[in-house]
């Protein structure tokens, strides 16, 4: 008998309650609005890419040159400069070629030929190298300055890492053509060539980029 009761009682409360809960949410979903979701701005994708070659409003074909081989420069040894010259009444074009530049590597973060993770890592694992020409065309606007860097790796018979071989640690990466080694260690394997792997844009970029912010704008230095 007292059995019955108290489970008559769980019943009822447990009714009653189930009733008041679904008051509650029917009350709440009526005075609650959610708030419109308004997405942040936020942009996805790769960053613009400036164009290449720029356009320089400067008309100083002097003072042009002479920042153009200053940035480049920063990042190759120059090879050979053709400057933009005035024959008759005709400016020619310029041209600027360097040196092939081993790839730097992740120990080397002082140097800037590897711009970004990907580049120091590939230039650490594999026998990278880059070669750049940057060409100065004069038009009616100033000069349009087009700026070109090669990508090549080292063909050789057997694969290397970067620094060192790995079936002969004491070989060094053959970069014949970047430096003249008096003594070299023995048991290093003969660069076949090298293969070519297309633009490095990222160096491009940053190239550019320095080259329209020392020109935007900006003059030689007058005399006093």
């Amino acid at each position: 008998m007292h059995r019955d009761r108290a489970v008559s009682v769980r019943r009822y409360f447990a009714t009653w309650c189930f009733i008041a809960l679904a008051v509650l949410m029917l009350d709440g979903c009526r005075a609650w609005t959610p708030a419109s979701y308004v997405p942040p701005e936020v942009a996805f994708g790769p960053a613009p890419q400036m164009p290449n070659p720029v356009q320089i409003t400067n008309v100083d074909r002097d003072y042009v040159w002479d920042q153009v081989v200053d940035v480049v420069d920063d990042y190759f040894r120059i090879y050979k400069e053709e400057r933009v010259r005035l024959v008759g009444d005709l400016l020619t074009e310029g041209v600027l070629d360097t040196y092939p530049r081993g790839g730097s590597t992740i120990f080397e973060p002082w140097n800037k030929d590897s711009v970004n993770s990907y580049e120091r890592l590939e230039s650490t694992l594999q026998s990278i190298r880059r070669i750049a020409q940057v060409r100065v065309i004069p038009n009616e606007a100033g000069f349009l300055v087009d700026v070109q860097v090669f990508k090549e790796l080292e063909d050789v018979p057997s694969p290397e890492t970067g620094a060192v071989s790995l079936a002969n640690p004491q070989a060094l990466r053959n970069d014949n053509s970047l430096q003249r080694v008096t003594n070299p260690v023995g048991g290093a394997q003969p660069t076949i060539g090298w293969i070519r792997l297309g633009r490095d844009t990222a160096l491009e970029q940053v190239i550019l980029s320095h080259i329209q912010e020392r020109l935007s704008g900006y003059g030689p230095p007058q005399p006093y």
